[in-house]
């Protein structure tokens, strides 16, 4: 199966620089957004795809967060959000299949000087528990936009970004953590010393003169590593601050 997800950063924005074009063409069995940025009022015709069921959860505040899920495959059932989780951000979807879980989530950012750390901490402990208790039902590929650089690899500049968000020392604890309880990073398990990036600030030519982080990410379950056929990286295909990645697993 191959598997899609792309922080669109905004998709209405994202549909005007050629989102429906990528998105026919990489004809994904399961394709994940985050970052939407709006209502499902706000829903397009042209947002909808023929062969696609789509699932979406909004924030309660209006063009912030939100997250998306077209999928080929009918889910055996679909959740929203995490237990402890009451922020109301629409940041989590959970698909049950017969065979695995799939999940995505646009994680918090910690934001400048580490102000949302704390609840950044408690938001990646309840998700960690989450993946875990689905973990011990089946297999999970889990994915998303997931706010941190794991490795001084995953981003250009490792020491002057040195406890800002996103290369914090506990925000990449919770990653480790989360690693070594059962799960596998899959880009970097085929690609140990392999440097791409999929996101770029806005700021100072970033992206032209690639000079990014490595933060959207697809984890799955220990014990389907060894069905993981290729992580993709899309880092040609602009629309969003963010670049797609992708997954091929025999599952």
């Amino acid at each position: 199966m191959k598997f899609i997800s792309w922080n669109v950063n905004g998709l209405r924005a994202c549909m005007k620089k050629g989102f429906a074009d990528f998105f026919q063409e990489v004809d994904a069995d399961i394709f994940a957004i985050q970052e939407t940025k709006m209502q499902p009022e706000q829903l397009e015709d042209a947002m909808r795809f023929s062969g696609y069921q789509m699932f979406m959860h909004s924030a309660e505040r209006k063009g912030y967060s939100g997250t998306l899920v077209y999928t080929k495959k009918e889910p055996l059932k679909v959740t929203y959000d995490i237990k402890g989780d009451d922020s109301k951000e629409g940041r989590v979807i959970t698909l049950e299949y017969e065979d695995f879980y799939f999940v995505t989530a646009y994680v918090p950012n910690s934001k400048d000087g580490l102000l949302r750390l704390p609840f950044r901490m408690e938001w990646e402990d309840a998700l960690r528990a989450h993946l875990k208790k689905l973990d011990k039902k089946k297999p999970v590929i889990y994915t998303g936009d997931l706010n941190v650089a794991h490795e001084e690899i995953d981003l250009k500049n490792p020491d002057s970004n040195h406890k800002n968000p996103g290369f914090s020392d506990e925000e990449r604890e919770k990653m480790t953590k989360l690693l070594d309880n059962g799960f596998t990073d899959s880009f970097r398990y085929l690609y140990a010393d392999r440097v791409k990036y999929s996101w770029w600030s806005y700021r100072s030519f970033a992206r032209s003169k690639y000079v990014g982080w490595r933060i959207d990410y697809f984890i799955v379950s220990d014990r389907v590593k060894e069905k993981i056929e290729e992580a993709m990286i899309y880092d040609e295909i602009e629309g969003s601050d963010h670049c797609p990645v992708g997954l091929k697993l025999n599952i």
